[in-house]
C-alpha cells in the first residue's frame, strides 16, 4: 500500500541530487526529535537513514518524485507512526508531546503537525539553541550544528575543520550526550534563558559560514554549501521576536556582503581570486542591497558588536567600484575597533594588511612585526602571504619568494596550492624584470 502511494507521486526518472538527502537531513531529524524526545536522537537519525534508503530504492526504479522533499518527508512520518504505535509502552518520549501520542485518536494528527513547515522551522530554532549548550565548545557547537541541523556526516566535519575522524567522533558523540541529558529541546519562549543563550548561537552561525567562506577545508578554500547553512539558519534566527537583535542583523548583513562577493571569489577554472584581483561586476547586487538593509537595522540600541564591525567593513568593500577607491583609513579604524572588541592575531594581521593598502608596504611589515601571538599564525598559510606581498610591493622578489615558498607548503587544499603558486611565480618574474 506504501509503495502504491509513493509510486503515484513519482515523475519523470531524473539524476538524484546528492545535496538533496543532506538539505532535508536536518528538518527531518528536528521533527523526529520533537516527536521522539532528545534522548532518542540516535532513533530519529534512524529513521531519516531509513528514509534515504528506502528513497534510493525506489526512485531508481522509477524516478526521483515531482516533490521529493514531500516524499521524504511523507515516509519519514509514516515510519515514526509505525514506531511510535509499536514502542511507545517502551519508551520515554517527548515529555510535551506524550499524552496526544498515547492516543491512538490524537497520534497520527500529532504526527502530522510536528511535520508542518511552520512547527519544522520552529524546532530548527530550538535544536539550534540546544546545540549551543553552555558545556560544549565552540568546535563541539559547531560540528553538532553541521551535524544535526545540516546533515553533514562525520567525515565531512572532520574535513572541513581539518580535524580527525576520531577526534570528531568524539565531538560529536559527547555533544549528544549532553543534549540527551537535558531531556528536552531548548526552549525558545524564555526570554532570560534565550538571551543568555543567544551569543553562542551568533558565534556558532558566524564560524559556520566563516568555515565556508574562507575555510581550512582540504577539499576547497571556499565551501559555499557551508554559507548558504549558516545563512539559513540566521534566517530562521531572525524569524523569532527574540532573535531579532541588532547583533543578529548584524550578523545577517555580514553573511549577505560577504556572500555577495563570492560569485569572484573564484575563477571559472577554479582558481582563488584576491580581492584586488576579483572581477567586482560579478559581485551579486542583491546580495549587497540586503546586507546594507540589515545593517541599517542592526543599528539600534548602544552596543556595537564584532558582527557590526565586520558588516561595517565589508559595507566599505562593497560600495568601492574598484580595488583603488577603497576607503582603508576607514577600515584601519574599523579594525582599530575590532581590536578592542574582540582581539585575535587573524584580526591583527588583517589591521595591518588594511594599513598596508594605506601607508604602504613598509608599515604593514612593520605593524606585522609588532602583532601579540604571532606564533599562533605559524600554521596559517596567508600570514607568509601577506609578507610575501609587501615583500613584493617593497622590489625584494627574493624575500617575497621565501614567504610564498613556505605559505605554499603551509597550503590546505589545491586551490589555495593554485593560488601561492601563482604569487610564487610572480616573485621570478619580477626578479626577471
Amino acid at each position: 500500500m506504501e509503495a502504491k502511494q509513493h509510486t503515484e507521486e513519482i515523475s519523470q526518472p531524473a539524476e538524484l541530487d546528492p545535496q538533496l538527502f543532506r538539505h532535508e537531513s536536518g528538518r527531518m531529524v528536528v521533527a523526529l526529535t520533537r516527536l521522539f524526545g532528545i534522548q532518542n536522537l540516535a532513533l530519529a537519525e534512524d529513521v531519516v537513514q531509513d528514509a534515504f534508503c528506502r528513497a534510493v530504492e525506489v526512485w531508481k526504479f522509477h524516478g526521483v518524485p515531482a516533490n521529493p522533499s514531500a516524499w521524504l518527508m511523507a515516509t519519514a512520518k509514516h515510519r515514526a507512526v509505525d514506531i511510535l504505535r509499536r514502542e511507545r509502552t517502551a519508551r520515554t518520549y517527548e515529555p510535551e508531546l506524550t499524552r496526544m501520542i498515547e492516543s491512538e485518536w490524537t497520534l497520527v494528527p500529532t504526527v502530522h503537525e510536528v511535520f508542518e513547515p511552520h512547527a519544522v522551522q520552529d524546532d530548527q530554532l530550538r535544536m539550534m539553541f540546544s546545540c549551543c549548550h553552555h558545556q560544549l565548545r565552540e568546535d563541539a557547537r559547531v560540528a553538532l550544528v553541521l551535524h544535526i541541523l545540516c546533515g553533514f556526516s562525520v567525515g565531512e566535519i572532520a574535513g572541513a575543520f581539518v580535524s580527525g575522524l576520531a577526534a570528531t567522533e568524539k565531538r560529536i558523540t559527547r555533544g549528544k550526550k549532553v543534549l540527551a541529558k537535558s531531556k528536552k529541546l531548548f526552549d525558545v519562549a524564555e526570554p532570560a534563558e534565550f538571551s543568555r543563550r543567544l551569543p553562542d548561537v551568533q558565534r556558532a552561525l558566524y564560524l559556520l559560514f566563516n568555515e565556508g567562506y574562507h575555510g581550512a577545508s582540504a577539499e576547497s578554500a571556499v565551501r559555499v554549501e557551508l554559507c548558504r547553512d549558516a545563512m539559513g539558519l540566521t534566517a530562521i534566527l531572525l524569524e523569532h521576536p527574540l532573535g531579532k537583535t541588532p547583533g543578529t542583523y548584524a550578523l545577517a548583513a555580514l553573511m549577505n556582503l560577504h556572500a555577495a562577493r563570492l560569485p569572484a571569489r573564484v575563477d571559472a577554472s577554479g582558481n582563488l581570486n584576491s580581492l584586488p584581483n576579483q572581477d567586482r561586476s560579478q559581485w551579486d547586487q542583491s546580495l549587497m542591497a540586503e546586507g546594507v538593509r540589515l545593517l541599517e537595522l542592526s543599528a539600534t540600541g548602544s552596543a556595537v558588536t564584532e558582527y557590526h564591525v565586520e558588516a561595517a567593513i565589508a559595507a566599505i568593500h562593497a560600495r568601492a567600484t574598484k580595488i583603488e577607491d577603497t576607503d582603508w583609513g576607514a577600515i584601519v579604524a574599523l579594525y582599530d575597533t575590532l581590536m578592542k572588541i574582540r582581539p585575535s592575531p587573524i584580526v591583527a594581521l588583517n589591521r595591518a594588511i588594511a594599513l598596508a593598502q594605506f601607508e604602504g608596504a613598509e608599515r604593514g611589515l612593520k605593524e606585522i612585526g609588532l602583532i601579540a601571538d604571532r606564533k599562533r599564525l605559524a600554521r596559517y598559510p596567508f600570514f607568509f602571504a601577506a609578507l610575501g606581498d609587501f615583500e613584493l610591493r617593497l622590489g625584494r622578489p627574493e624575500a617575497a619568494r621565501e614567504h610564498f615558498k613556505i605559505a605554499l607548503k603551509l597550503a590546505r587544499n589545491a586551490m589555495e596550492r593554485r593560488f601561492l603558486e601563482e604569487r610564487t611565480r610572480a616573485c621570478v618574474v619580477s626578479n626577471g624584470a
